[in-house]
């Protein structure tokens, strides 16, 4: 049951802070239909059908050696992203930004909801990158149509050279984003007042410093997840349960009181 004192506790904090990042991960997603990697209704538990660990199938050194076999994984993780649209909660971070103008996104997802739920692109970090536009390794093309070429033989080509297309997600054993990630560390040097965790167990270091670095300044922290994670006992308001079951609720307190 969710504590309705740690929800208007979670809203105090976040009426009052000017300037806020909502860090989220799949769990965020799960209630659009989107299995996570991992755990109970897993898009990835334990080997892949073809006796490899996920994180040597989806893996940039894989796509280079055999790109259809990389394709194959890279497919159903486009296929799950499309077969889903925004629920509620992503509505409600929108809301928020739109209420809040130092309102910022820091995500995990690449399935690229919060775009469609209106989250403003220009405070919208997509850490992993997102699904589409595919682009060309060799030339640089774009190419917007993941859909259509999941419908294909894959891997898909590039029509202008015919070298393999791929997804701008950071796959396996690839860096980080460098525009993503200096945007991330200008925004962490202005400090946030608060910050909410949402769906994810934080493990990255990229993903858990905004969080160590605002309780360290006096921030407020919160984290909404349906089980604890290795944060949740340091946070201010740790609310158990689904985001879905509770932004609406959190923002309403916020833009309506």
């Amino acid at each position: 049951m969710i504590d309705p004192a740690l929800v208007l506790q979670t809203a105090a904090a976040l009426r009052h802070a000017t300037r806020i990042l909502i860090i989220t991960g799949a769990g965020l997603s799960a209630d659009s239909g989107l299995p996570t990697y991992r755990g109970v209704g897993g898009l990835y538990n334990g080997e892949t059908d073809d006796g490899l660990p996920i994180e040597m199938a989806l893996s940039g050194p894989m796509l280079r050696r055999d790109p259809a076999l990389c394709w194959k994984y890279i497919a159903q993780l486009g296929s799950a992203c499309l077969g889903g649209r925004p629920n509620a909660a992503h509505y409600a971070i929108a809301e928020l930004q739109r209420r809040k103008p130092e309102c910022w996104v820091l995500t995990q997802n690449v399935d690229g909801y919060h775009r469609a739920a209106g989250s403003p692109p220009e405070r919208l970090i997509e850490i992993h990158g997102q699904l589409a536009p595919l682009y060309c390794q060799s030339c640089g093309a774009e190419d917007p149509q993941l859909s259509e070429h999941l419908n294909r033989s894959l891997p898909p080509l590039c029509p202008r050279c015919t070298d393999v297309l791929r997804p701008s997600v950071v796959l396996f054993g690839e860096m980080l984003p460098e525009l993503a990630l200096n945007v991330l560390e200008r925004e962490m040097a202005k400090g946030f007042d608060a910050v909410l965790s949402i769906g994810t167990t934080a493990s990255f270091p990229y993903i858990h410093e905004p969080m160590l670095r605002a309780r360290v300044m006096g921030g407020f922290t919160a984290e909404i997840n349906p089980s604890p994670t290795d944060h949740s006992a340091h946070m201010d308001a740790f609310l158990r349960c689904r985001a879905l079951e509770v932004m609406d609720d959190i923002v309403s307190h916020i833009c309506f009181d």
